[in-house]
């Protein structure tokens, strides 16, 4: 197979056509990387290995557009190019070069999302673990991003009981409105024992 025709297409992408009329759109990168022109005679293994890097690289540049406006986890990222470019290997590859350049990391990630949840939402922590796994990461990378807020949960709860809830607990008595605090903080993700524990401790201080 011979090249006929190397010419700018737009920008810095080639059109490239070959004596069979087929025609290619190469980036000026992959052009230099293959040394691309008129007259090359080529194999389809080597047509291939050339199609092959140009669609890596278009994937790889995809990606980092994405990254420009918020960080991935490895699955995600995955599944974005993989719905974009169909194909799995080459995607995996991509997303194991953005590894190696520290562009993707999921224990980084992980722990941006527990501040996230936890400081910024006041989620519980069965409810910020859900969450931070629902982006892709691991359970156990999940936890260890959560190990360090055990004291957080606590305060947050207390926060939220005080502040978001307070209308709502004004009668001990009032069981309806109590259960409805109860289950919203079930909800966020507290366990049914500290949001007993601290409903009833905040009754206790308005008493006293």
């Amino acid at each position: 197979m011979k090249i006929t025709s190397v010419k700018i297409y737009k920008g810095t992408v080639y059109e490239v056509e070959t004596d069979d009329e087929k025609k290619f759109y190469l980036h000026a990168d992959i052009i230099a990387d293959f040394g691309i022109c008129k007259g090359m005679e080529i194999d389809r293994p080597e047509l291939r290995r050339i199609i092959y890097a140009s669609n890596f690289r278009r994937a790889y540049q995809y990606a980092l557009y994405c990254l420009d406006y918020r960080e991935y986890s490895v699955k995600e990222m995955t599944g974005k190019l993989v719905k974009t470019y169909r194909n799995e290997k080459l995607c995996i590859e991509v997303v194991k070069k953005l590894e190696s350049c520290g562009l993707i990391s999921d224990e980084r990630y992980a722990e941006k999302l527990a501040n996230r949840y936890v400081e910024g939402r006041k989620y519980g922590y069965r409810r910020a673990k859900h969450e931070i796994i629902m982006k892709g990461i691991s359970e156990y990378l999940a936890e260890d991003a959560l190990e360090s807020y055990a004291e957080t949960f606590a305060e947050n709860l207390t926060y939220l009981i005080k502040t978001k809830y307070a209308r709502l607990l004004t009668d001990a008595e009032d069981r309806k409105s109590t259960e409805k605090v109860k289950n919203s903080l079930v909800r966020n993700g507290y366990g049914f024992d500290e949001i007993n524990r601290a409903v009833r401790e905040y009754f206790d201080n308005q008493e006293g």
